[in-house]
């Protein structure tokens, strides 16, 4: 059963905005980020298959680490939360047998029910056909992921700025990816806008529905 109306939903994406300048002592409740974790523990993906990981830094060392990497973008030292989105850089078969596994957990199922479900994912995707880039596919996924966490957000009155004017290499390194199955595609920062944000009361500038959307 919705519990937000049509009119909150759209007056909540007016409200949103790109922070520019994040209030560094205000942090976002327990309860709150919790939500928001599950927002994006909750997001869609290409066979369910989840390809990523989603880092959550609170330690103000490293959110301050981030800055010089991140184009001196300063809202990576001055949000709550600051979330690094990973994907993986490649599937293998345990990687899909844990997903199977997590399946039959799930849903009450014997493991060896999915064997066609496995199959499937396994002829289309380990190991991928010619010209198809799993770390790219997975990135993809990952938008997914950036979308729904900001959407959420705004529906619980968190303010978020997309990033992708980040160093991703240098972040694999300070966050220690490297040699992991995951690897940096964007980030976000979370937590309430400054009092002296100029740019949180200019009104968006959007093209109008009649331009951006067909009816067909």
């Amino acid at each position: 059963m919705p519990t937000a109306s049509p009119d909150q939903l759209v007056h909540q994406l007016n409200w949103r905005y790109a922070t520019k300048k994040f209030d560094p002592a205000k942090k976002i409740p327990a309860d709150t980020w919790k939500a928001l974790e599950q927002a994006l523990v909750l997001t869609p993906s290409s066979y369910g298959l989840q390809p990523w990981q989603f880092l959550v830094i609170t330690d103000q060392a490293m959110k301050e680490k981030l800055v010089p990497i991140s184009w001196r973008q300063t809202q990576s030292a001055d949000c709550s939360h600051f979330v690094v989105f990973t994907a993986r850089r490649t599937l293998t078969e345990t990687d899909v047998d844990a997903y199977v596994r997590r399946t039959a957990e799930v849903r009450s199922v014997a493991v060896d029910t999915l064997g066609k479900f496995k199959g499937m994912m396994m002829s289309q995707l380990v190991p991928p056909p010619t010209g198809f880039d799993i770390h790219q596919w997975a990135s993809l996924q990952v938008y997914i992921a950036l979308g729904n966490f900001m959407t959420a957000a705004a529906m619980v009155g968190v303010d978020t700025c997309p990033m992708e004017g980040i160093e991703r290499k240098n972040y694999d390194e300070v966050l220690g990816l490297s040699s992991s199955p995951f690897a940096t595609v964007v980030a976000c920062a979370a937590g309430y806008r400054a009092a002296d944000d100029k740019y949180a009361t200019l009104p968006k500038v959007r093209f109008p529905a009649e331009v951006v959307v067909r009816h067909l």
